[in-house]
């Protein structure tokens, strides 16, 4: 594996066990747990989001020179996973247990394709076009986008 799907594919995981343990709290009624973790992932989400937009994606455009691919396709993805964590932490601040249930089940089938296609595809052609420079591009995301 490259530096990037190394360190994004290890990101995607972490969002993934915070959207599960939201959803965990949510089945066990514990309300304030499932807040708690549906905000954590809501900022895990859209911080990973923002590393990708902010620095991945135009790395890869400039050193490809491709911008009409598969970061449109991403970028258009990321809007719908935003929107969609939006409305968890609505549904969990109602303490709202179906439509908890409803948008876990949706970004779950989202997320998964999403970072199918990033982790097979779009990370691979990232780190073939940057080559070295990629290495790079993994600090300035650990470096440069608050956390």
């Amino acid at each position: 594996m490259s530096d990037i799907t190394n360190f994004l594919g290890d990101d995607h995981r972490r969002c993934d066990e915070l959207l599960f343990q939201a959803e965990q709290a949510m089945s066990s009624g514990d309300w304030a747990t499932c807040q708690a973790q549906a905000t954590a992932f809501h900022e895990a989400l859209f911080h990973h989001l923002q590393m990708e937009e902010d620095v991945l994606f135009p790395a890869f455009e400039q050193a490809s020179g491709i911008t009409q691919g598969p970061t449109v396709v991403m970028r258009g993805e990321h809007q719908d996973m935003r929107r969609l964590a939006d409305e968890l932490l609505d549904a969990a601040a109602r303490k709202a247990g179906d439509d908890v249930a409803g948008v876990v089940d949706t970004l779950l089938i989202l997320i998964q394709q999403h970072n199918l296609k990033e982790e097979n595809v779009l990370y691979p052609m990232a780190e073939h076009h940057l080559g070295a420079a990629a290495a790079d591009v993994v600090e300035r995301m650990r470096n440069e986008v608050a956390a």
